[in-house]
């Protein structure tokens, strides 16, 4: 059975093709810039690079060059080879816990979420709507990010605001990077042979979230009502205190939405650094001495350790933590200055083990408190599974 995924931006598609019998990737690639000047595509197959400057006005146009790129690399014989289409969506709201085939009520109410992810939902409902044009008969899902953390209790999600505030506009927590979440923890309970798992799962990279975990379900995750809140990130910078807007927009002379475009564009890494919001570029920093790249870093380290400290007395212990994303994957120092600040708790890193990059691997040590694996995610692979599952029912 082949499937794939879709990731559909604003201005980009992001896919992949699965051979579901074997989970191997087939081909892979990213359209970019559509409907912008200088619009192009790159391709992975079979170990080549394929890039190629072209024409693309709308969504349209990008899904119509992919279907003709994988008849004429003979990816697949004839379009009817795609048994079905699985599209990555940011927003599910409060009603949508799991993943769904796609109707045209599910695309509607993908628009009508747009005022919760302006930047996202729009253009998912595109990216849907584009495949459909050109595949009708084709079955199609789609994956929520924020589906995995709605099983968090009411206390978890709200906000301790006008009560009417969420009953009138959905103000609460909704938390997001679930796909990657929910892909570690059938990983590590699958590793383990274990349901009944309490885990931390921190989702590490140019965004991050840290997710509390019980029994395959998710009781709470640092995240919030946007991707905003939380530790800091790249170029987020996670929790605040929100009476910063009003008193920098007084004087800076900038308004909320100049002063959100800095929360989200110019903070975080970036913002303490003063240089890069890249954490490769942090760390060469902090070897020569950079004392802005120095600081960044603990500030980082210090926000994912405080949401680590917390989501273990929520558990009541912790049987496992979870490094995954570019960052929790592949900063081995990053995971060793996190876990040095949890010696309290007796969670204890293998200095040796903790050397690996971008691979499966526990890396805690023999006397430690609880495991700590480094897990590497695979969201395309997911949507993919929730489809495949679907269609088969």
């Amino acid at each position: 059975m082949k499937i794939m995924s879709i990731n559909a931006g604003s201005s980009s598609l992001k896919f992949s093709l699965f051979e579901m019998d074997t989970e191997e990737v087939l081909i892979s690639g990213l359209f970019e810039r559509i409907g912008i000047e200088g619009s192009m595509y790159t391709i992975k197959y079979q170990g080549n690079k394929i890039k190629e400057e072209v024409e693309l006005k709308d969504h349209g146009d990008a899904v119509k060059i992919l279907l003709d790129k994988l008849i004429s690399l003979k990816v697949i014989s004839s379009l009817e080879e795609i048994n079905g289409i699985g599209h990555r969506v940011v927003h599910g709201g409060a009603n949508y816990t799991k993943s769904v085939m796609v109707t045209s009520k599910v695309a509607e109410d993908i628009l009508k979420l747009s005022d919760l992810a302006p930047l996202h939902n729009p253009a998912h409902y595109l990216g849907i709507k584009a495949f459909q044009e050109v595949l009708p008969k084709t079955p199609m899902v789609v994956v929520f990010d924020t589906a995995f953390h709605q099983t968090m209790e009411k206390e978890n999600y709200l906000y301790a605001l006008p009560y009417e505030w969420y009953t009138k506009y959905g103000v609460r927590k909704y938390g997001f990077h679930g796909t990657s979440h929910r892909y570690i923890t059938k990983k590590i309970s699958e590793e383990l042979g274990r349901n009944d798992l309490r885990i931390i799962s921190c989702h590490l990279g140019n965004g991050g979230s840290v997710t509390a975990i019980k029994d395959g379900k998710c009781v709470n995750t640092s995240m919030g009502f946007t991707p905003l809140a939380g530790i800091v990130m790249g170029t987020r910078c996670g929790d605040v205190d929100s009476s910063i807007i009003p008193y920098v927009m007084e004087k800076e002379g900038k308004s909320a939405g100049e002063i959100l475009d800095d929360f989200n564009k110019k903070s975080g890494l970036l913002g303490i650094s003063m240089t890069s919001s890249d954490s490769r570029d942090i760390e060469d920093g902090m070897h020569e001495g950079n004392e802005q790249c120095i600081l960044a870093e603990e500030m980082y380290v210090r926000s994912i350790v405080k949401y680590i400290a917390q989501y273990y007395v929520e558990l009541g212990g912790v049987d496992v933590i979870c490094f995954t994303a570019g960052i929790g994957e592949k900063s081995v120092e990053t995971r060793q200055l996190i876990i040095e600040k949890l010696a309290v708790l007796g969670i204890k890193l293998d200095l040796e083990a903790n050397k690996v990059r971008g691979e499966f691997a526990k890396i805690s040590a023999k006397d430690s408190s609880c495991l700590v694996y480094v897990v590497p995610t695979n969201e395309e692979l997911m949507i993919a599974m929730d489809t495949m599952e679907l269609i088969n029912r």
